[in-house]
């Protein structure tokens, strides 16, 4: 699980006093870390959504052509 408290934290204390460059690495892993896991929620979902049509024919959802994250 991400941790969104320490992002908060790291994200505060920039705006207040600065971060030194190990806290600057952090807080890019952990914003990496939390994209990571948002993409892969949003493709699973996706990937489990259905489009029911007029005549109640259930149609899987499917990607475009293209690139896709």
């Amino acid at each position: 699980m991400v941790n969104i408290k320490r992002i908060n934290e790291l994200a505060k204390k920039r705006r207040e006093e600065g971060l030194t460059e190990e806290e600057k690495a952090e807080q890019q892993k952990l914003r990496r870390e939390y994209i990571d896991a948002m993409v892969s929620d949003l493709k699973f979902q996706l990937d489990n959504t259905y489009i029911i049509d007029e005549n109640n024919v259930k149609t899987k959802l499917r990607r475009k052509n293209g690139p896709f994250m």
